[in-house]
């Protein structure tokens, strides 16, 4: 039986009441608390992304909502087939095989537990692939329909038994392995020279990382660990040390400050420099393969701190979690500018940018842009600093996007590389030029031999 199925979920109840044979999700809701690594596999929904979804048992559900002192949902199971994969949105068709109806649970926390969800996936409107036994969940399921009990075991009976289904590989554009400066920077020159773009790089300690900022990382189930708490987190920095973001005059000015500072943000670090990039590929982690990522950014893409597009990605960060549910970025132009959600934004736009014109492109606030921030810290101007800035449900793929073309170079043998990188100055004194760092720094290089 596979390891893994398909949870489905609609605020909408009418798109789960009834007979249900099609199916329509929006592509920014797609492998939403979903495993990272099974996230960027099934990402691209290619031929084999897709035949692997219609693979997985599937659970088709309404958000959860109260009745009376307990809480209940609409349930359906089946299996989905002909999906089809479109710019804003993905449908397929859906096979009903148990209709469970509107099923009541004590709590909340008893309706989670039976599909492994937290709070905030049963408030959602998204498709996740969770992993878990769907034999599991149907049964937990049959001790509130137990009138369903027999239909529940006779697809028991003839469930195909079998090794756990995997989704299909990643696909990473690998340049070459590198085990000493020399070799890395003649993969760099050795790969074809992009015209019309501008080229940055980040280096991952450990060449599982994902490209994703701090604050879009997931628990290994999927489990968001910090989005649903953005403005709360911003809020409370600002509360604390307001003093520090006095002379930020945009929201992406604070945000790269309170980045600085450790906190977690929808901006990834990028740098101009390769081999600071190396220099952080190499920084921990020893016998584990690092990895150096290159972007090929496309130069009429890359924006600058006081760009439209970048304010209103920015202020994405004042909404709350539930205000960014709200936002449905498959509506037409002028409809998506009349909700309510989007008013909220523009509010936060305009009190920075009082002339704003007031009308928001829904394509531009998914999208993911390069940005070019003020030398406002020692460490950006360190480091050759840029920052790729992630919008609305917005997900960067192995491969890159459309403006964004993505490779990698594999690190190895770290400490010799190190060595290399002290002998041209490349260090922690000159990569974090703060005076700590450079106690740190200068306290490693002077001390003696520990005698025998």
């Amino acid at each position: 039986m596979a390891e893994s199925f398909n949870y489905i979920s609609f605020g909408n109840w009418e798109k789960v009441e009834g007979d249900i044979d099609v199916v329509t999700m929006l592509r920014g809701r797609m492998f939403e608390y979903t495993p990272s690594d099974t996230e960027k596999r099934l990402e691209s929904l290619d031929v084999d992304a897709t035949a692997f979804l219609e693979t997985l048992p599937t659970f088709l559900c309404s958000e959860i909502k109260p009745a009376g002192n307990a809480v209940s949902m609409l349930i359906k199971y089946g299996r989905i087939s002909n999906i089809t994969s479109g710019r804003k949105e993905v449908s397929m068709t859906f096979e009903t095989q148990i209709d469970f109806g509107e099923v009541t649970f004590d709590d909340m926390e008893t309706a989670g537990s039976v599909f492994g969800a937290d709070k905030f996936q049963l408030y959602r409107t998204h498709w996740a692939v969770r992993e878990g036994d769907a034999q599991e969940v149907l049964s937990k399921l049959a001790n509130y329909k137990p009138d369903l009990a027999d239909l529940i075991a006779s697809l028991e009976a003839t469930a195909v038994i079998g090794a756990a289904i995997l989704p299909p590989p990643r696909d990473k554009k690998i340049l070459g392995v590198a085990d000493s400066v020399e070799t890395f920077l003649q993969l760099l020159y050795a790969s074809p020279v992009k015209p019309s773009t501008e080229t940055f790089f980040r280096g991952h300690s450990d060449a599982t990382y994902e490209l994703t900022p701090s604050l879009l990382r997931k628990w290994d189930n999927g489990d968001w660990q910090f989005m649903p708490s953005e403005d709360r987190l911003c809020k409370e920095l600002l509360i604390a040390h307001h003093d520090e973001f006095q002379g930020d005059q945009y929201c992406f000015d604070r945000l790269v400050r309170m980045q600085h500072y450790g906190l977690p943000t929808r901006l990834l670090d990028i740098s101009g420099n390769p081999l600071v990039a190396l220099f952080f590929a190499c920084s921990s982690k020893p016998d584990t393969d690092g990895e150096v990522i290159v972007f090929h950014v496309a130069s009429g893409g890359v924006k600058y701190y006081d760009s439209d597009t970048v304010s209103c990605l920015s202020n994405l960060s004042n909404l709350t979690y539930a205000q960014k549910n709200d936002v449905n970025l498959s509506l037409d132009l002028e409809t998506f500018n009349e909700t309510d959600v989007v008013g909220k934004l523009l509010h936060h736009i305009k009190s920075e940018k009082g002339f704003f014109e007031g009308r928001i492109v829904p394509d531009d606030l998914g999208s993911i842009v390069c940005v070019k921030a003020k030398q406002t810290n020692t460490r950006i101007k360190s480091q050759s600093g840029a920052f790729l800035l992630f919008g609305q449900e917005a997900t960067l793929p192995d491969t890159g996007q459309d403006g964004i073309e993505i490779s990698r170079v594999t690190i190895r043998a770290k400490e010799h590389i190190l060595a290399q990188l002290d002998r041209i100055n490349i260090n922690a004194t000159t990569v974090y030029p703060s005076i700590d760092q450079t106690a740190v720094h200068l306290r490693d290089q002077y001390q003696s031999q520990q005698p025998v």
